[in-house]
């Protein structure tokens, strides 16, 4: 079996052509043997807790992961708090590799640099990979 990704993504926000763009991302990845958790697809979205299993679900799926890939979204909460779990693990010793999907994209959003949340996430990745 080939390696296994979870998908850092924006859920509920996503309009139709960036989940088409994903989702093209993700059978690209699965067409090379990896075994991808893309949260629209395999996590449960309708969570009568108010998002609790879901974050439950994704942090178990990002803990079994062997490399974390992230679609970076500035606006999406939940890839933050599904970093935050990233973050928690690295913290505590469980290192993963990790990717920004959409980097160049992503970057030329955040001109001129600031103090966003990419700017960590970049030197997070470069903490870990």
């Amino acid at each position: 079996m080939g390696k296994k990704v979870f998908l850092i993504c924006p859920v509920r926000d996503a309009d139709k052509e960036l989940k088409k763009r994903m989702n093209a991302y993700v059978g690209l990845l699965e067409a090379r043997g990896y075994k991808v958790h893309f949260p629209h697809r395999d996590t449960n979205q309708s969570d009568p807790t108010g998002g609790f299993i879901i974050c439950k679900t994704n942090f178990n799926a990002i803990l079994e992961a062997d490399e974390v890939h992230v679609w970076y979204d500035e606006a999406s909460c939940g890839s933050k708090f599904d970093l935050g779990c990233l973050f928690a693990l690295w913290m505590s010793g469980i290192k993963k590799k990790i990717v920004i999907v959409n980097e160049l994209e992503a970057e030329a959003m955040d001109d001129p640099p600031k103090n966003t949340f990419f700017k960590m996430l970049r030197e997070f990745r470069r903490q870990c990979n």
